[in-house]
């Protein structure tokens, strides 16, 4: 195995491949009215072709600011030192119309939300032409033929139909591939992928990568990868980079940094990753494993759902069946993990199970009682009963409100009128999650992403409930942040004895926190049972291919996880993502070979 040694060694020295992308001794400084921020420190790195090197770091580390000074797009208030170099070209010596035109040409960038990257009022296709033509690769209808071609070759389905559709007509994933053929639309010799798989689902995000790794292999392009997701490091990086308060603190092969990591920090990162196989409750991080609570024997269920079906009415067209014949319970103390691809019905089910929408049929009960037959005043006197976490706290907390009243406004909501009172149930709160009571008045921007999470959870348990119902809460946290989070929670679920219906996506975070797993596919339950049969036994086609499309920290165990991947999507006659066709398409301007 390549030591960190050798690979230091090897950092900078020759190699067959040319130089796409270089950062040579570069600083960034913002001014800003409290002082000047560094957020860059003098780091060194480059990207060869056909080679893909990770950037890994907490949020706040500067990966994201360093990618940003490879196209150009920082701020004016940023002040930069050291080099920049695409090819051989210094980005230093270029004037603005000349950054508009490397800019696609030589590096294009795929963001991590797709709904942003593209223009929600223009079409596929115009958006596609529209690269293609302001760079001169094709016009009119060579361009437009050239747009459905790409769509073809990033693997989305009837390509001259979508080509016609808006961003939203799309699913996350082909609207992701639809970023991704906007990306090579030009042949770059480099791509910048900034979370490119954050949002999505695991089987999604394994066909993704797929996508990307065939791009590297086919088009030789080097890929400029940042992602805090260490599975994802592994599935597809050459080498790695550490980001630490804008320094790189080690640099090295997938394989020698991920397994003999040598930096401290480096090994924090790695322990805080949860993992496919742990035993309960065990979210892994530098402290001693976290217990979860036993599930109590004997009790009715606190959430049973039995034969439900949700749909939703559009005007003019048949109502879209969204969860069909749903059966499933939650018992005291119980976490109960809710599984499935994007569009499988979760977040519905935690909707209904909350009263915000209504099922067709079939009965949602809590904690005994028909959720559907009750009126207003019950059903209100019920929700005080239940506390809901949501995905982004920056949306669900009131950004006019200090982060105290956010937590109190349940309290107010439900009659709590001594002022004293809230306040006190507010510090406990901030104490029972880890955040200084200081935070009471400061307001949800002033804080991190983590301690946003923190104060959505905090809120939740303010009435003290019976069920909550967390909604990915941990899906866009650094793995670090995520750790103490997670480990946050099942302490707080041992000593508030809540039940949990935890929907994720994240099959490792159900792993180390659920007792018992339900799996969606389309609406329908397709397996559940105890997490122990469910994760580590499936006998169900559709778990088996979440599974398998799982990534781990592991560069030699994922390349084996993806190989038997490839192998099952054989089996069961389905196509691996590649690109389709590359060769024929980008020949015709690369002379031939590509």
């Amino acid at each position: 195995m390549t030591t960190l040694a050798d690979d230091r060694a090897g950092i900078g020295a020759e190699s067959e491949d040319p130089q796409v992308l270089a950062f040579e001794d570069l600083s960034v400084t913002f001014t800003t009215q409290f002082g000047d921020v560094r957020a860059v420190r003098g780091i060194t790195l480059d990207v060869r072709a056909g080679e893909v090197v990770a950037l890994v770091g907490e949020s706040g580390s500067g990966k994201s600011v360093t990618s940003m000074t490879a196209l150009g797009l920082l701020p004016k208030n940023a002040r930069t030192t050291g080099v920049v170099r695409v090819g051989d070209t210094a980005l230093g010596d270029l004037d603005a119309r000349g950054l508009r035109r490397m800019r696609g040409h030589d590096v294009a960038m795929v963001f991590q939300e797709p709904m942003t990257a593209l223009n929600p009022v223009l079409t596929i296709g115009l958006q596609l032409t529209e690269a293609l033509e302001l760079h001169g690769i094709a016009l009119g209808a060579q361009a437009e033929a050239r747009a459905v071609e790409l769509l073809r070759t990033v693997g989305i389905p009837e390509p001259e139909r979508r080509v016609k559709q808006y961003p939203h007509e799309l699913s996350g994933g082909q609207r992701q591939r639809v970023v991704i053929a906007l990306a090579i639309s030009c042949e770059p010799r480099v791509i910048i992928a900034d979370e490119p798989t954050t949002a999505l689902d695991v089987t999604v995000q394994a066909e993704i990568l797929d996508l990307l790794r065939s791009l590297k292999d086919t088009l030789r392009t080097g890929i400029l990868l940042i992602t805090h997701n260490m599975g994802v490091v592994a599935d597809m990086a050459d080498r790695v980079a550490v980001m630490l308060e804008g320094e790189i603190v080690e640099v090295g092969s997938a394989q020698s940094v991920l397994t003999d990591p040598q930096h401290e920090y480096t090994r924090r990162l790695l322990g805080a990753v949860p993992r496919l196989g742990a035993r309960m409750g065990e979210v892994r991080t530098t402290g001693e494993p976290t217990s979860v609570a036993p599930v109590v024997d004997g009790s009715p269920p606190v959430l049973a759902l039995n034969d439900v079906v949700i749909e939703y009415q559009s005007l003019g067209k048949r109502a879209f069946r969204a969860v069909d014949s749903v059966s499933f319970t939650v018992e005291p103390g119980e976490i109960v993990g809710l599984v499935g691809e994007s569009g499988s019905g979760k977040s519905t089910i935690g909707r209904c199970t909350l009263g915000l929408i209504p099922a067709a049929s079939g009965t949602v009960s809590v904690f005994g009682e028909d959720l559907g037959s009750l009126r207003r005043r019950p059903l209100k006197a019920l929700r005080k009963r239940i506390g809901v976490v949501f995905q982004d706290p920056a949306g669900s907390l009131n950004p006019r409100l200090p982060v105290g009243d956010c937590i109190a406004e349940p309290l107010v909501v439900h009659g709590e009128r001594s002022a004293q009172k809230r306040l006190a149930r507010v510090h406990e709160l901030l104490d029972a999650v880890e955040l200084p009571r200081s935070a009471t008045n400061r307001y949800p921007h002033e804080l991190s992403g983590g301690q946003r999470q923190r104060v959505s959870i905090a809120r939740a348990l303010v009435l003290d409930p019976e069920l909550l119902v967390a909604d990915e809460p941990t899906s866009a946290l650094d793995v670090s942040v995520q750790a103490s989070v997670l480990a946050m929670f099942t302490a707080l679920q041992e000593r508030y004895r809540f039940a949990c219906l935890f929907v994720s996506h994240d099959l490792a975070v159900v792993d180390a926190l659920a007792h018992r797993v339900v799996v969606l596919q389309n609406g329908r339950v397709v397996e559940q049972g105890l997490r122990e049969e469910v994760l580590h036994a499936p006998q169900e086609e559709y778990t088996q291919r979440l599974l398998a499309a799982a990534p781990v920290p592991d560069p030699v165990e994922q390349r084996r996880r993806r190989e038997a991947r490839h192998a099952l999507l054989a089996r069961l006659g389905d196509e691996v993502t590649e690109l389709k066709g590359a060769g024929a398409l980008f020949g015709e301007r690369s002379g031939g070979d590509v």
